[in-house]
Formats: structure tokens, C-alpha cells, sequence
């Protein structure tokens, strides 16, 4: 079975849109990113008006060989043989179509919102249910206005059932997306504090997302937490859990830890049940009930569910990109392959820009709701317009099918273990390579090959959270204002060219990077944006110009040394910018030296100067705000000097990330975001959860000892306990980033949940908790610091900056960047 179709005259009718229709086309794809176009031909595009306005996108679509288009207006340009289907709102179009596709199925769905855990128990149910069904569910967490309406739209008729999670941020969304989903059956997970600033209250939380289940056959909840909403429920058929009260349908009354697992002994129907849970974590137990109360209301029997139960596993929601062997890239995503999740993890592939060839590992495809042949043919067009070089497929079903797959390099295994074997003879090298495969193909052996050895210590890099940052600030920018990102210093600690990538692709305008050698790897890593060098070096010059990098100007010795080098290179009219010092006292001309800079410039066509720029001393702090606009004066004084001098106009920037919040009149013509971009804002109030950390520093625990009191602790044998108890060495030292100064309990990290301070001093490599208060076992993982334990408490704890933690994070130390 193909995916559904409609002529776009039925699209027309459907969304009450008006425009003429040049071809009666059909469309089976839905598109809402320029970007991410597979199928054109079989595309239609929705411009959105989202953080970005759609209409601009349009002229690519149409390049990329798109000819139907949903706007709120139609384009100036002239575009032959489009068809443009003209609506008020064109979100509202996209979630009529889709719900209008849910109205042509009957079959039962499962609604699932909550404040935490609807991914999980999606995925969960899916394992435990697939054996009887075929399932469509959203791809990963597409759970937004956007993602459910593209999810639903997966639903063709070999369905036999839906799982759709569904996620709000404030009021009056809930019902537009009950519209699409129309669920039989409701699930309400954990209720936290996720997103609690967008609405009024808890209870108005609670209200809004029971919206969800207003058309619901049946509702499966937490009795605790819904106890005072009964009159709410009263016309539904409730089926209800609780660890605290008898009155629930499932009464959960003992729970335990056997043999590395949780065991759950429960009451249901009057008899005594149970449950083991392969988890012990308290979010993934939560959950785990959740699932087992929702295949008892569904009608499973309670030893099918206990066994099912047993043998959940771990859910990877996210992609990971780590360094591979034979300086290669690996995006690992060895736990996950539907057809949905392979185009994301395409479009992820298709960003990454630091090696040339692009390689795919891919397994079988499971619960397609597509007949093989289909299937296949799709799977091979999406790899070739993602211009994959070589793709490697393992499983008996893309072996039938590899007459399909077109493309430069191509292989085909029985099996992963066959793949294993011949690892060595497909001579990867410098590439980025994708590896995509069902669970039961176990590609995590796959990886483990293929990934660059190195101690447990590592720094995970949200690349989520970074663009949802990136995207905090470009909110509050005013129209017309161009972006700088900072990503000097290794992106602050956080990598190179892993985040330029992301950068480049979400169309930031500048990048500025502190030496020569930065910008040059960047280049090399196929970064093809502008690029402001902060030092240049003028024995650099040479390779700077020969990279396309444009050097910063802040003194009279460097403007000498440039224009020197241009004179003997024949090079004009080159771009560089012009730094001005207005009292950080740092580098830069100062006031008195700009009208000299002036005389220079207007003899000199040698270089165009790009910008003028400047920086703020203290933008994040109220008291020195007479000082800040101090600086601004002599910076507009200096910049109406200099184009003045030029004739023409330059970019002027002044605003530092703290500047773009606190300072919004400053921002001239673009800002440079830093520090905020990796989720540290001193102008930001710590309760505006919408800025959050990008990066996560864990190690491990490699063994753990009693102590008594009497004894001591480490180097110089400055650490004791107070009373008997144990200690946990942990894999992470100087060498690594972690300071001295944390030695002897002012550093803390957390252990399964429980902070617990660092006893005895710090070695080169490794260094020791006091987990007496804590249940520990050697392979544990240990936070360093994350979004809970911040490095702004870190750098409280030693009486220094959050830069300094970020950056002092050794390279030696791995960085895996995940994108979920």
C-alpha cells in the first residue's frame, strides 16, 4: 500500500483555500521546511509563518522541483506551473488537512499528553503491542502543532492502530490538536513542571491537556494525581493507577529491587499481581506502570503483560554524532529505523559538512504500512537525493530490493555479524557515516567499531537546545538585525565544526572565531559562511585571505602589517572590520585615535571594511548601565566618523549576548550571540526556563570503598570522613578540566540523583566523593554538571566565571553531540 494521495483540488476543497490550479497534481508528502525536501514532485508545501515566514522559502521549494504550495499570500515572483493554494492561516490548513486524512480511518488510537514521559510510553507501547498490530505513531517527539498533524498524516489503511503523543505549551492548543488526533483511548503521563510558565496554574495545566480525551472512549491515569478532577471524568470509562491508594483499578503496593531490576507487586481485579521492570530509575519506573495499566484496560492479560514488561528496552530518541576511527564522523541512531525516522536522520546527515562522502548503514525496515516494493523504491530515492555515496545495507528484505538503490558504492550483508567481519575491507575513511537499524539487528556493535576509543569521561552536546537558544535570541531581535555567533575557544568547549554545522544550516549570518587556525578548520570542515577573525596574526595572513577569513582591525601596527601584505599580494578592496575601543580598554581604537583611522581609510583601497564594532564592558549589570551607554555614545561618535570617511554603509554591532536582552536599542545592524548560545545568560532571570544548558559532563565510577574515619583521603592526605562511611572514585581529574579548587568538599556532583561532595583533593585524572549517603556501584554515571547542577554553581563553588568551566573542559575529554 502507497502512502494516501489527494488531487490538490481535493487539498483545495478541503482547506477552504482560493487560487487558481494550474495542474490537478496529486500529493502524498507534506512539507514545511525547504530544507528537508525528499519527493518533490509528490510534495506540498506549507509557508509557514513560524520563528521564520515561509513565503521566503518558497522560490527554493520551487528550485528543489516543488509545484504545490499552501500561502497566506500569493509571491511576487512568477513561478510556472505552480499551483498556489490561498489560505488565512496556513497552520490551520495544514491541521484541517490532517484531521480531515484522521476522519477516513477507523481504527482505534491512543492519545497520550502529560508533562513528562510521552515519548517513552509512545515508544514502550509500541514495543508492546506491535506483535498483533501494525502501529502509526509519531516519529520520535514530533508532538507539537506542527509534528502531530505531519505524524496523523502518516495513516494509511493497513494501520491498525495509532499512537500519537500530544504536547502543549499554552492554552487553546490542546483542542486543535484533539481535532487531528481524535483519540478513542487517552493517556495522561507524569503532570510536572514542564511548561508550567504558559499557564496561569497547575490545574489549568491539567485542564488544557485533558482536552485531549473529550471524545475518548476510555482514559487511563494516575489516580493521585487526577483524584479532584472526578467530575471532569465522570462520562468516560476511567481506568486508574495509584502507589498510594486501594481505590485504583491497578493498586501498586510493593515495590522492590531484585536482581538489578524493579519489582512491582500489585492488586487488580482482586487479585494480587506483578510486574518486573528491566529499570530502577524512578522516571522509567513511573512510566513502566503507566504502560502496565494501560494493557490491562486494553484487555491483556496480566502474565502477557508481565512478560512483555520484563523485556522492554531502552528507548533512544535521539541521534549521536561522535568521532569515529580513521578520522571519521559516526551519527549513531542503531536502536531506531522507520521510514519517518530515517528522512530526520537523512536531513541530520545531510547538515553535517566535515568530510565529502556521506556513507548509510541501514537494516531491514519494520511496520512500514508500505508493501515491500514500495518501500524500498522510497527508502533508495530518499538516500540518492540526499546524495549519499555509499550505502550498506544489512537484512534479507533490502537484498531482494537492491536493484532499487542507484548509487555509487553499494553494499549488502545477510546480517550484522557478516557486516562485522567485513568492517576492515570497506576502508572507511574521512567520511561521515549515518548508522540506522532496526533493534533486533543490534547496529550498537556496529558503532562500537566504528567509534574512536576513549575514557568514560565525556561532554554531551543538546544540539536541540542549542538551536532552541539560538532561537530565544533571534525572538528578541529587531527586524532586520543580523546574527553573530561566537564560536571561538572550541564553541566555548562545546566543539568546532559540530556546531558551526547546526549554525549554518538554521542560516545564521556571521561566525567569529578568535585565531586564524579556528577559522581554517572550520573551512576545512566545509563551513562556508562568513567568518570574523577576533586575532589575526599577521604572519597568518597568507592563509587567512587564501581561506576567505575576514581579519578584525584594532590597531595602527595591524592596519600597517595588512595593508603591507596587500600591497605586495595585489589584493583590494579585501573585507575586514574595524574595532573600536569605547572603555572596555581591552583592543581596540580608541576616541581620540579614530579621526587618524579615518585619514588612513580614505586613502586606502587595500580592504572594504564589512563592520565597525565595539564591546560592551557590562551589559549585564543594572549598576554599570550609566558606563554602557557612556560606550555606546563614543561608539555611534566613532562609527558616523568612519562612514562618513567611507562613503558607504557598514554593519554596526555593539550588542554582546547579555546586550541583545538587556539593551534591545543597541542592536544596530547585527549582534554577536555568545555565552547565551550555550544556554548562560547573567541578564537572563534564572526562572526563565526557556534558555536552558547545551551540555552535559559525566563520567563514571570506577570503584568504590568503606573508609573509616580515622583514615585519610588522597594526596597530602587532606580528605577524611567525619563518621565511618564509603567513597566513590570517579573518572574525571585536572587533566580533564576539573579544577583543584574543587578538592576537599567544595565541589559537589550527582550520583543516581543524590549530590554528594568531592573528598581529599583532586588528582591529575581522577578525584573522590563521599557517596555515604547515596547507593553506588562501580559503572554508575556521575554528573559533573547539566541542566540541574549548572556551571554557574560550579563557578560559584571556585569563585570564578561559567566561561571558564565551559572552556577549561579538556579536548581530551569526548564530546558527543546528540540531536533528538
Amino acid at each position: 500500500m502507497m502512502q494516501s494521495t489527494y488531487t490538490i483540488n481535493d487539498v483545495k476543497r478541503v482547506i477552504d483555500a482560493v487560487g487558481d490550479v494550474a495542474a490537478n497534481t496529486t500529493v502524498s508528502i507534506l512539507v514545511t521546511d525547504s530544507r528537508r525536501i525528499i519527493n518533490p514532485a509528490a510534495s506540498l508545501f506549507f509557508a509557514l509563518n513560524n520563528r521564520r515566514d515561509g513565503h521566503q522559502f518558497i522560490v527554493d521549494a520551487y528550485a528543489a522541483g516543488i509545484r504545490n504550495f499552501v500561502v497566506s499570500h500569493q509571491p511576487d515572483t512568477i513561478m510556472p506551473d505552480a499551483n498556489f493554494l490561498v489560505v488565512d492561516n496556513v497552520l490551520a490548513a495544514l491541521q484541517a488537512l490532517s484531521a480531515h486524512h484522521r476522519n477516513q480511518f477507523n481504527i482505534p488510537v491512543i492519545g497520550i499528553t502529560g508533562s513528562n514521559g510521552k515519548t517513552i510510553v509512545k515508544e514502550w507501547l509500541y514495543q508492546l503491542m506491535c506483535p498483533e498490530n501494525n502501529i502509526v505513531r509519531n516519529p520520535k517527539s514530533y508532538n507539537s502543532q506542527i509534528g502531530v498533524p505531519i505524524s496523523v498524516w502518516q495513516m494509511n489503511d493497513t494501520h491498525t492502530l495509532g499512537i500519537f503523543e500530544a504536547g502543549i505549551s499554552v492554552p487553546d492548543e490542546m483542542e486543535k490538536l484533539e481535532t487531528i488526533v481524535q483519540p478513542t483511548i487517552g493517556i495522561l503521563t507524569h503532570i510536572g513542571t514542564a511548561h508550567d510558565e504558559g499557564f496561569e496554574g497547575r490545574e489549568q495545566k491539567i485542564d488544557e491537556k485533558l482536552k485531549l480525551f473529550k471524545n475518548c472512549k476510555q482514559i487511563i491515569y494516575n489516580y493521585d494525581q487526577l483524584k479532584d478532577h472526578a467530575e471532569e471524568l465522570k462520562s468516560h470509562e476511567c481506568f486508574t493507577w495509584s502507589r498510594k491508594f486501594n481505590l485504583a483499578d491497578l493498586y501498586v503496593f510493593s515495590e522492590t529491587t531484585i536482581s538489578g531490576k524493579y519489582y512491582l507487586r500489585a492488586v487488580y481485579n482482586q487479585k494480587e499481581i506483578e510486574c518486573l521492570i528491566p529499570f530502577r530509575d524512578g522516571a522509567s519506573v513511573e512510566n513502566a506502570i503507566v504502560c502496565w495499566a494501560t494493557m490491562l484496560a486494553m484487555g491483556y492479560s496480566a502474565a502477557d503483560a508481565d512478560d512483555r514488561i520484563e523485556r522492554l528496552t531502552a528507548v533512544s530518541m535521539r541521534l549521536e554524532l561522535k568521532t569515529g576511527i580513521n578520522d571519521c564522523s559516526v551519527i549513531d541512531d542503531s536502536y531506531n529505523s522507520d521510514i519517518q525516522s530515517l528522512e530526520i536522520a537523512l536531513n541530520f546527515l545531510d547538515q553535517q559538512n566535515q568530510h565529502h562522502k556521506k556513507t548509510l548503514i541501514l537494516s531491514d525496515i519494520y511496520q512500514s504500512g508500505l508493501e515491500e516494493e514500495a518501500l524500498y523504491k522510497q527508502v533508495a530515492q530518499m538516500i540518492k537525493d540526499k546524495q549519499v555515496e555509499r550505502f550498506i545495507g544489512v537484512g534479507a528484505a533490502l537484498q531482494a530490493n537492491k536493484a532499487y538503490f542507484d548509487l555509487p558504492e553499494i553494499h549488502f550483508y545477510d546480517d550484522t555479524a557478516a557486516l562485522i567481519k567485513d568492517l576492515g575491507k570497506l576502508h572507511l575513511h574521512q567520511e561521515t557515516i549515518l548508522i540506522k537499524g532496526s533493534r533486533s539487528f543490534e547496529f550498537e556493535k556496529v558503532s562500537r567499531a566504528l567509534v574512536q576509543k576513549a575514557h568514560e569521561t565525556v561532554m554531551e552536546i543538546n544540539l536541540n537546545t542549542l538551536l532552541s537558544n539560538l532561537n530565544y535570541y533571534k525572538a528578541r531581535l529587531n527586524p532586520g538585525v543580523k546574527l553573530m555567533a561566537m564560536v571561538k575557544a572550541f564553541s566555548y568547549g562545546s566543539g568546532s565544526f559540530e556546531v558551526a554545522n547546526i549554525l549554518q544550516y538554521n542560516k545564521v549570518d556571521y561566525l567569529a572565531v578568535a585565531y586564524t587556525d579556528e577559522g581554517i578548520e572550520l573551512r576545512e570542515s566545509g563551513i562556508s559562511l562568513p567568518i570574523m577573525v577576533l586575532n589575526p596574526e599577521p604572519l597568518a595572513y597568507d592563509k587567512l585571505i587564501y581561506n576567505k577569513l575576514e581579519p578584525v582591525i584594532y590597531s595602527f601596527n595591524l592596519l600597517d602589517e595588512f595593508v603591507k601584505f596587500a600591497q605586495e599580494n595585489d589584493i583590494a578592496e579585501y573585507p575586514v572590520h574595524i574595532k573600536i575601543d569605547s572603555g572596555m580598554h581591552r583592543v581596540g581604537f580608541e576616541d581620540f585615535e579614530v579621526e587618524a583611522l579615518c585619514d588612513l581609510l580614505a586613502v586606502n583601497n587595500y580592504m572594504r571594511v564589512q563592520s565597525v564594532y565595539s564591546h560592551l564592558a557590562a551589559s549585564d549589570a543594572e549598576q554599570h548601565d550609566l558606563f554602557t551607554l557612556k560606550q555606546i555614545g563614543i561608539f555611534e561618535k566613532a562609527c558616523a566618523q568612519i562612514e562618513d570617511t567611507l562613503g558607504y554603509y557598514v554593519i554596526k554591532h555593539v550588542s554582546n549576548t547579555s546586550g541583545i536582552v538587556r539593551w534591545p536599542n543597541a542592536q544596530y545592524d547585527m549582534v554577536r550571540l555568545g555565552i547565551g548560545l550555550y544556554g548562560v545568560d547573567a541578564a537572563v532571570s534564572p526562572d526563565d526556563t526557556s534558555l536552558r544548558p547545551i551540555a552535559t559532563l559525566k563520567t563514571t565510577v570506577s570503584q568504590v570503598k568503606k573508609v573509616l574515619a580515622s583514615e585519610t583521603i588522597g594526596y597530602n592526605r587532606n580528605g577524611s570522613l567525619k563518621t565511618d562511611g564509603q567513597i566513590a572514585t570517579v573518572r574525571i581529574g585536572y587533566a580533564d578540566g576539573y579544577r583543584r579548587a574543587f578538592g576537599n568538599g567544595v565541589g559537589k556532583m550527582l550520583v543516581n540523583g543524590v549530590l554528594v561532595p568531592t573528598v581529599g583533593n583532586v588528582s591529575m585524572d581522577m578525584c573522590m566523593l563521599d557517596v555515604s549517603a547515596a547507593e553506588v556501584k562501580e559503572g554508575d554515571e556521575v554528573i559533573v554538571f547539566n541542566d540541574q547542577l549548572r556551571i554557574e554553581e560550579l563557578a560559584q563553588q571556585i569563585g570564578t566565571i561559567p566561561y571558564e568551566i565551559l572552556t577549561n573542559v579538556s579536548e581530551r575529554v569526548k564530546r558527543v553531540y546528540f540531536y533528538e
